[in-house]
């Protein structure tokens, strides 16, 4: 069994966020589901910055790509810059087929490029590729991470 993990879904489509949300109740509550809207305000609850309380870790973040204020590339970029977030695990969940997108996403290190389909299959695949994940990886402490 592996340390309750949580996950930070960047998603603008509240329907789709509503469809991730269902798919998690079927994995038993291993994970806390942690939702926001865009790029920004994903690091603002990674940062713990505008009245957002810092999002524990374990995480794992579940990133669209087309996103407002601040898109999935331009996120990956800034997360990789912090020193406090560079390390984060992130999977894209996209409708982008683009060998561009998938490219560009690759070379911020992303953990895994997963496409969005229209019968949502694959959002019930992705949980079970995050539970085997969560299974093999060991998660550093949260001291270790912040150098203490």
């Amino acid at each position: 069994m592996f340390p309750l993990v949580h996950l930070l879904l960047v998603e603008d489509d509240e329907v789709e966020a509503e469809f991730v949300r269902r798919s998690l109740q079927h994995h038993g509550g291993k994970y806390v589901l942690h939702t926001v809207p865009d790029g920004l305000a994903a690091l603002q609850v990674l940062r713990g910055q505008a009245g957002q309380p810092r999002l524990c870790r374990p995480y794992i973040i579940l990133l669209d790509l087309n996103l407002p204020r601040l898109g999935g590339l331009e996120f990956l970029h800034a997360l990789r810059q912090d020193p406090d977030l560079k390390h984060a695990v992130v999977f894209v969940r996209t409708t982008s087929n683009l060998e561009r997108d998938k490219l560009a996403a690759y070379s911020y290190q992303i953990a895994g490029y997963c496409l969005k389909t229209a019968d949502n299959v694959n959002c019930s695949k992705i949980f079970d590729l995050l539970d085997a994940y969560c299974t093999v990886v060991e998660f550093p402490r949260e001291k270790a991470l912040i150098g203490g």
